[in-house]
């Protein structure tokens, strides 16, 4: 359930309750894809970071350890430790990214494992059941995601579909939830909102969506390669069709620059996996802009990565020590540069919640977009 606490302009401040605790929106989700941040970063260490929701992905566990290995496990909370929210993805955006060879039909999609090749079938139903099997507190509805650009008539036709499978993932998740074996019985769908980079789609697409009256609302197929300002149009065009009462994701965004930009037109919850990806290779994100730890101007440099930073990494290691780490190949390296910038990105969040209680919301994002999109 969503809770609306307050406005500003479209920028919403809220509350989001699940069975697993409630989240405090905007918020950013953590992305740990194999059930794990990659990084060397636990599920103890995700509360330390002052993480509020976990992202696992739906096909990498269906492929590896596998879903009725999770189930048997006692779903992902009790594998993982973490007890918070979990989301789950349909796996639907790496069967259209991963898979070179695929079959789309109106059943599902058969394509090749990743891993070892193998044939895989995976459709509204199999995701719902993968889905259910992990026990996630969120899962995604199955759609089709189209690579952008794209021909009209195709994303017009993919729309479609995707609402065919939309009906069919709520009926199935009903069935799955009212069953004695299902690990989590209260879990919640969302749904997916599609049209790549076609306005008039996307705004049918959400019309039509919206009218299933689904725990949560989705926005995919955006951050594809496409200029940030189509991006934002897009938002734009679609949020009046959004649910007022009703959670709002902006699936795999995105920067900080990107996110101040989402919860700017309306946006609850973002995800991405740059924070950890960029980090892994000495980028990180600071109170004064982005900076590579590589550089070799840190060689000596004994002030922490951020001295405005309250972060577990920060308030005990230096620049010169973390370079030293990563230039050496050692694990420390990840693991410390990862908690770092998600610290930063989850701060992020607190930040803009302050702003928006405290009616600032405006001046924070002017204040803070040129900066945290420089590079030091």
């Amino acid at each position: 359930m969503y809770k609306l606490i307050k406005k500003e302009e479209n920028a919403r401040r809220g509350e989001f309750v699940t069975n697993r605790g409630v989240v405090q929106t905007p918020a950013f989700m953590n992305v740990a894809t194999a059930a794990a941040i990659k990084g060397g970063v636990s599920a103890e260490d995700l509360k330390t970071l002052n993480c509020q929701v976990m992202l696992s992905n739906t096909y990498h566990l269906h492929v590896r350890p596998g879903d009725e290995t999770v189930k048997k496990c006692g779903g992902l909370h009790k594998f993982t430790t973490w007890d918070g929210p979990i989301l789950t993805d349909s796996g639907g955006f790496q069967v259209f990214s991963l898979a070179s060879l695929r079959k789309i039909e109106e059943e599902g999609v058969t394509f090749a494992s990743h891993v070892d090749g193998r044939r895989i079938f995976m459709g509204p139903e199999e995701s719902m059941q993968i889905q259910s099997n992990l026990g996630s507190t969120i899962a995604m509805a199955f759609d089709e995601c189209v690579e952008n650009p794209a021909e009209y008539s195709y994303s017009k036709a993919s729309c479609e579909r995707t609402t065919r499978w939309l009906k069919r993932c709520k009926a199935k998740m009903a069935e799955l939830n009212s069953l004695e074996t299902t690990v989590n019985p209260e879990q919640m769908l969302f749904g997916i909102n599609q049209g790549c980079t076609y306005s008039d789609l996307r705004i049918e697409h959400m019309k039509q969506i919206a009218d299933l009256d689904l725990d949560g609302y989705a926005i995919g197929g955006l951050a594809v390669g496409e200029p940030a300002e189509v991006m934002y149009k897009i938002i734009e065009d679609v949020e009046p069709y959004m649910p007022k009462d009703k959670i709002r994701y902006l699936m795999g965004v995105g920067t900080p620059v990107n996110i101040l930009n989402g919860v700017e037109r309306g946006v609850d919850l973002f995800d991405c996996v740059m924070p950890s990806r960029n980090a892994r290779h000495g980028h990180l994100f600071t109170s004064k802009g982005i900076i590579n730890i590589n550089n070799q101007k840190y060689e000596h440099d004994m002030s922490p990565i951020d001295e405005n930073c309250k972060c577990p990494v920060c308030s005990r290691y230096s620049k010169a020590y973390i370079r030293h780490l990563l230039k050496s190949g050692e694990m420390l390296a990840g693991r410390l540069l990862v908690m770092h910038n998600l610290w930063f990105y989850n701060q992020l969040m607190t930040d803009i919640r302050n702003a928006l209680d405290e009616g600032r919301f405006a001046e924070f994002k002017r204040e803070k977009e040129e900066i945290y999109g420089a590079r030091i």
